[in-house]
């Protein structure tokens, strides 16, 4: 509430003084009482409640309410509170209102729901979110479908600005990562393979582990925080704009000038980061098993060689073209669904990059397990 409309002092630690001003009115201000309420409790030893009301002006409803609400408080707290300093028509009402006691049922309550109802809501709502998500796919399609054919079209300068910022921008933080997990997946390993004098293996654990799974999916993760929620983002700030509703009333595209750039840009560059990824979390791996394990420089790199097959290297790149899709996708359909205020951005934004993650843990377990079954 605002703080010219009640002024709060405590003349002694036992009282304390509400002073109203001026208009209190349902039109003029809104008042918090929870927060007057917690004021009120944190002052121990409180045993009265006075109320000035000398430079109050117009009053209704919103003025009683809090004045009854006070007196609740008073009456749970055997509080002592001096209702004759209220104006002579906000006493008779109030003394009228507590003439008459509550209806049993009057208040309103919070409405409960059963744990089959609250799982039918979330069913629904997924499957709402599967048929968006699928329609969404389909316009992709099609748009791509409208590039190949010539009748697509977008800013080169856009694509070549979206290009820039899925590949070289995200080189120095994908490198980072990239060379801590090869290394935190040589420590972890070599503490169970010393057990057996089998340190060597070590090369196999990390550049397997890198080149199939911990590459792209790492990968995939950070640009699904980095790239795909600024997606959102940009695309949620058009939306609070009006951006994308004057390049729909010139008759443009939304798909294949805005998303598809996008879509592209991060189909190209995820596979190539996977890449440097894999590299660098065989690099960290090395740096751990020569440096800590006293495994031979030379002797790594044959290892390493030897575990490592072209099929595995396609198995990483397949996944990593699945994550890109699925994050530009996510992206792309929050920053479009957002809403067009401020903090329907920040929604779209955190909802883009938790669909992207949850998606590429899915999509990681379903491709190991089709992989694992056709031996590849």
């Amino acid at each position: 509430m605002p703080q010219d409309s009640l002024n709060i002092s405590y003349p002694t630690d036992a009282t304390v003084v509400l002073a109203f001003k001026g208009d209190w009115t349902l039109q003029d201000l809104t008042y918090d009482w929870g927060l007057l309420r917690k004021e009120l409790q944190s002052r121990s030893g409180l045993k009265e409640i006075q109320l000035d009301t000398q430079q109050l002006n117009r009053w209704d409803s919103q003025f009683l309410n809090l004045v009854q609400q006070l007196s609740d408080y008073s009456l749970e707290y055997s509080l002592l509170l001096e209702p004759h300093t209220l104006p002579d028509g906000a006493n008779r009402l109030l003394k009228l209102g507590q003439a008459v006691p509550e209806r049993k049922g009057a208040r309103r309550r919070q409405q409960g729901h059963s744990l089959v109802y609250r799982i039918g809501i979330a069913t629904l709502e997924a499957w709402r979110e599967s048929v968006q998500f699928t329609e969404f796919a389909g316009e992709l399609v099609l748009s791509m479908l409208r590039l190949l054919s010539g009748k697509a079209s977008f800013r080169r300068v856009d694509f070549m600005g979206f290009l820039q910022s899925a590949g070289p921008d995200a080189l120095p933080i994908v490198s980072l990562i990239a060379v801590l997990v090869g290394a935190v997946l040589a420590f972890v390993g070599a503490v169970q393979l010393q057990m057996f004098g089998a340190e060597i293996y070590v090369a196999n654990l990390v550049g397997l582990g890198s080149v199939r799974e911990m590459g792209a999916m790492m990968t995939a993760i950070i640009m699904a925080g980095r790239t795909g929620s600024a997606y959102a983002a940009q695309l949620g700030t058009m939306q609070v704009n009006g951006e994308i509703d004057a390049l729909k009333t010139f008759g443009i595209s939304i798909v294949d000038f805005l998303v598809l750039p996008r879509f592209l840009a991060l189909l190209i560059m995820l596979p190539l980061l996977t890449l440097w990824a894999n590299f660098l979390g065989i690099f960290g791996g090395l740096l751990v098993g020569v440096g800590v394990l006293d495994i031979s420089l030379l002797e790594y790199l044959i290892q390493t060689r030897d575990s490592i097959g072209w099929p595995d290297l396609t198995v990483g790149l397949v996944k990593s073209l699945l994550f890109a899709i699925v994050i530009a996708m996510s992206g792309c359909l929050r920053g479009l669904q957002s809403g067009r205020d401020s903090s329907a951005v920040g929604h779209a934004t955190t909802s883009a990059m938790v669909t992207s993650i949850l998606l590429i843990v899915i999509w990681d377990a379903i491709t190991t397990i089709l992989f694992n079954q056709i031996g590849f």
